[in-house]
């Protein structure tokens, strides 16, 4: 006898999925194809080769990366915090892990705005040592490792609380030191979820906006990020440039996440 699934059969399953992933996916990035398309080949690289356009997609890429690459370290940190150890209010700052999540970037811009003004309450420290981040590349950093923060200790989290006390115990009686037994017991283990959170951290630093827009002083060339410069563009109403931009921005960020994946993949198959 047949067994029965508790789920519909795969043909009613997949035509559910294609036809899903085509209105919410395929379709606007094939909208975003078409639109870039009526530029010709010679306006296409003009828009995304001159010297505002590299800047901002640099300027993207780079604060991105680095504000990633800080909270793989401090999310790793906290997510091991609070799975390891009990302390007061322990459910409240938990639940603050997910602020990011919730709270309107704007709103985040704003704060860390008038945090890091001359006159802020940071910032005013800072003027006294000669330092002025405000409106520059260095608080949009800041800003990127707020919105991206909960990703990383989301991901590492669960993971953790699913490695056995038992093999550190085992490890430490077969003579291990402390860092030997996180870098050759628990590492593999928790390394696809760190680096899944740090391509999620990425995505979402990629394209954010609402947070950027207030933190900087949105120059041309110098903290110009690519989401504003097609805004801008948008407001121009040269939406074909503007489609050209988040083309280009949308092939990168899938290169990189596919290079990521690439590489994870191949960790596995080295250790096996």
């Amino acid at each position: 006898m047949k067994k029965r699934m508790p789920l519909p059969g795969f043909a009613l399953s997949f035509g559910f999925t294609v036809t899903f992933l085509s209105v919410i996916i395929f379709l606007p990035l094939s909208a975003l194809a078409l639109k870039s398309s009526e530029l010709s080949v010679q306006e296409f690289f003009q828009t995304i080769t001159n010297n505002r356009s590299l800047a901002a997609i640099r300027l993207t890429f780079g604060a991105a990366v680095i504000a990633s690459a800080i909270n793989m370290v401090i999310g790793l940190i906290v997510a091991w915090v609070f799975v390891r150890y009990d302390f007061p209010f322990k459910w409240w700052i938990d639940a603050l892990i997910d602020l990011p999540f919730a709270l309107p970037t704007a709103v985040a811009g704003l704060v860390y705005a008038n945090l890091y003004m001359p006159t802020g309450w940071i910032g005013q420290y800072l003027a006294l040592i000669g330092i002025d981040i405000s409106y520059s590349p260095s608080v949009i950093i800041l800003v990127l490792v707020f919105t991206g923060f909960p990703f990383v200790v989301r991901a590492v989290q669960p993971v953790l609380e699913e490695i056995d006390a038992d093999i550190e115990e085992a490890a430490a009686i077969l003579g291990s030191s402390r860092w030997q037994t996180f870098w050759m017991v628990i590492w593999p283990t928790l390394r696809p979820a760190v680096v899944t959170g740090f391509a999620l951290a990425l995505a979402r630093g990629l394209g954010e906006y609402g947070s950027v827009i207030f933190v900087s002083s949105n120059l041309p060339g110098k903290t110009e990020v690519a989401p504003t410069l097609i805004v801008t563009k948008i407001e121009e109403n040269k939406y074909a440039e503007a489609t050209a931009i988040a083309l280009v921005l949308l092939a990168a960020s899938f290169a990189l996440l596919g290079l990521i994946n690439i590489w994870e993949r191949w960790s596995r198959r080295h250790e096996a």
